[in-house]
C-alpha cells in the first residue's frame, strides 16, 4: 500500500538514499535534515510514517517522540545501537528502531511491516467501535438536561411492564430509539423487536403485512405469510407515525391490543398475539379523535402510558455530548480525530434544530467531510439546511436610530438570549463563551431575574401536537 511518509535525517547522502529507496516502493516521500524542518512539515502535513535520526542537530528525537507518535508511527535510526537505546526507543512510543547501517532489505520488511501494523490497528479500533456503539443499545441516550433525565426516568418506569405505550415528539427527535430502549430494558429483551413506519406501507397492503394471510386470500397470494405481528411474537410492535393508519385497520388493531386475538387477511381462525406494543406520532392524536380522524377508543387504549421526548432546542445544553458522539462513532473518515472549535460549538448551540436530532448527526457528519483531514471542525465546516431562515440577525431591544452604549448592548443580547433559550443559564453561558457564574452576576448587575425565570417543564403528555 502506498503512504505518506516523511524521512528526518541529517546525513544528506542516506537522506537521498531512503527518499530514493522509499519512492521506489511506491511511497510519497518527503526528506528533511533537522527537526526544525520537521516540525515545519507536520505543522502543514500529517504523514502515515515517520522514519528519523535518534539525534539530529538542533533536538533529540526521543523527546519529540510523544508528540510525534500521536499523528502516525515512527521508526527511530541510529548509529549507536544498544540494547538500552532499542528499550529507550519503544518505551518512548515508536513502533520499531533500525541501526545504521541500514540495508535496503531490512527497511522494506521494517516499513511494510509497521504500516501494515497500523492499518490492521486503526480497523480495529474502528471495529471495536462500531461493536460498542451496537452493544450499548442505550448509548443514544447522550445528554444530561432535565428534559433527557425526564425521559430516561419514563422508560425506566414502564420498561418492565407490558403497557402499551405511545410515544410523542416532533420528527426527528429519537421516538424509535426510545421505542427501543423500552425493548431493550423489558423482560422481552431478548426476542425480536419489529419496527413499522406506517406512513410507507400502502394501504391495500398494510393488513396483510401487519396481519398476514392465508394461501388465496387475494391475486398473487400464492403461499401463507405471517404478518409482522407473529413476527414479534415475545417481543415488541414499534408502530412509527401510527396517526397514519386507515381507519379500517384502526379498528383491528383495537381488537389486537384490548383481545390479543387477531386473524390474518383471508383467515377463518383466531390467532392470539403475545406482543408488547409501541406506538409513537408527530401529529395530535387527540385533536384527531375529536374531529373524527383517528378513532377515540384507540387512542384512549394507546394513551395508557405517554413518553414526550422533547425537541433539541429544549434540550441545548446536550448538543456538546450529541456531537462528541456523532464525530467518535460516525462510519466513514476514520483517519483522522476530530475535535469542534468553541466558535462552532456556539453556533451549534445556538440554532433552532427543526430537524432535530436528526438534522444535528447530518450537519456533524457533513462538517467530517468538509473538514477533510483538518483536526478541528470550524464553524465555517457548518451548513445549516435551513439557514436561510435563521440567519436574520439578533432582535435585540433597541430604538432605531439609537446609538446604543457598550452596556446597552450587553443587557439587550442578554435578555434575548435568556428569552431565547428559556431563562437556561448554562446554555447562555456556552452560547456568549463566557462562564456560567459570569452569567449570574451579569443578570444580578441588570436586575433581569424574575423577567427572564426559567419556564416550568411540562409533563409526558404535554406535547401531543
Amino acid at each position: 500500500m502506498s503512504a505518506r511518509i516523511l524521512a528526518v535525517e541529517d546525513d544528506k547522502l542516506l537522506n537521498r538514499m531512503l527518499v530514493h529507496q522509499l519512492q521506489g516502493m511506491g511511497h510519497s516521500v518527503t526528506g528533511v535534515e533537522s527537526m526544525r524542518q520537521a516540525r515545519e512539515y507536520l505543522g502543514k502535513y500529517e504523514p502515515d510514517l515517520i522514519i528519523s535520526d535518534m539525534r539530529l542537530p538542533d533536538g533529540d528525537c526521543l523527546t519529540e517522540l510523544p508528540v510525534l507518535c500521536d499523528s502516525c508511527s515512527v521508526i527511530i535510526l541510529t548509529a549507536y545501537g544498544t540494547v538500552k537505546n532499542a528499550v529507550e526507543a519503544i518505551q518512548a512510543g515508536a513502533a520499531d528502531y533500525l541501526t545504521k547501517p541500514v540495508s535496503p532489505e531490512e527497511l522494506t520488511l521494517t516499513v511494510h511491516r509497521v504500516l501494515e501494523t497500523a492499518a490492521l490497528k486503526a480497523d480495529h479500533q474502528f471495529c471495536k467501535a462500531r461493536l460498542q456503539a451496537q452493544a450499548g443499545s442505550l448509548s443514544f441516550m447522550i445528554g444530561h438536561s432535565p428534559a433527557l433525565d425526564r425521559v430516561k426516568e419514563h422508560i425506566d418506569a414502564v420498561a418492565s411492564s407490558d403497557m402499551t405505550v405511545l410515544v410523542l415528539g416532533e420528527s426527528g427527535s429519537g421516538k424509535e430509539l426510545v421505542a427501543r430502549a423500552i425493548h431493550e430494558q423489558s423482560p422481552r429483551a431478548k426476542r425480536n423487536f419489529v419496527a413499522v413506519d406506517c406512513c410507507t406501507l400502502q394501504e391495500s397492503l398494510f393488513e396483510s403485512e401487519l396481519f398476514g394471510h392465508e394461501k388465496g386470500a387475494f391475486t398473487g397470494a400464492h403461499q401463507k405469510k405471517q404478518g409482522l405481528i407473529e413476527g414479534a411474537a415475545g417481543g415488541t410492535l414499534f408502530l412509527d407515525e401510527i396517526g397514519e393508519i386507515p381507519p379500517a385497520i384502526q379498528a383491528k388493531l383495537l381488537r389486537v391490543l384490548e383481545t390479543g386475538i387477531f386473524r390474518r387477511v383471508g383467515g377463518t381462525r383466531d390467532l392470539t398475539s403475545d406482543v408488547r406494543i409501541v406506538a409513537a406520532t408527530n401529529r395530535n392524536l387527540k385533536r384527531m379523535s375529536e374531529s373524527g380522524g383517528f378513532r377515540a377508543d384507540l387512542f384512549y387504549r394507546l394513551e395508557a402510558f405517554t413518553i414526550y421526548t422533547p425537541p433539541l432546542r429544549e434540550r441545548r445544553e446536550d448538543i456538546p455530548y450529541l456531537v462528541e458522539h456523532f464525530i467518535r462513532n460516525h462510519n466513514f473518515s476514520r483517519r483522522v480525530q476530530k475535535t469542534v472549535t468553541k466558535e462552532a460549538m456556539r453556533k451549534l448551540i445556538a440554532y433552532d434544530w427543526p430537524g432535530n436530532v436528526r438534522e444535528l448527526k447530518n450537519v456533524v457528519e457533513r462538517a467530517i467531510i468538509l473538514s477533510r483531514s483538518k483536526k478541528t471542525i470550524r464553524d465555517q465546516h457548518l451548513t445549516f439546511s435551513s439557514c436561510e431562515k435563521q440567519q436574520t440577525g439578533f432582535q435585540l431591544d433597541i430604538p432605531r436610530g439609537v446609538e446604543p452604549t457598550m452596556e446597552e448592548l450587553e443587557v439587550s443580547y442578554l435578555k434575548m438570549l435568556l428569552t431565547k433559550h428559556a431563562g437556561h443559564r448554562a446554555t447562555v453561558a456556552q452560547v456568549m463563551g463566557i462562564s456560567e457564574r459570569h452569567v449570574y452576576r451579569l443578570i444580578s448587575k441588570y436586575d433581569l431575574a424574575e423577567s427572564t425565570a426559567p419556564s416550568t417543564s411540562r409533563g409526558t403528555g404535554a406535547a401531543a401536537s
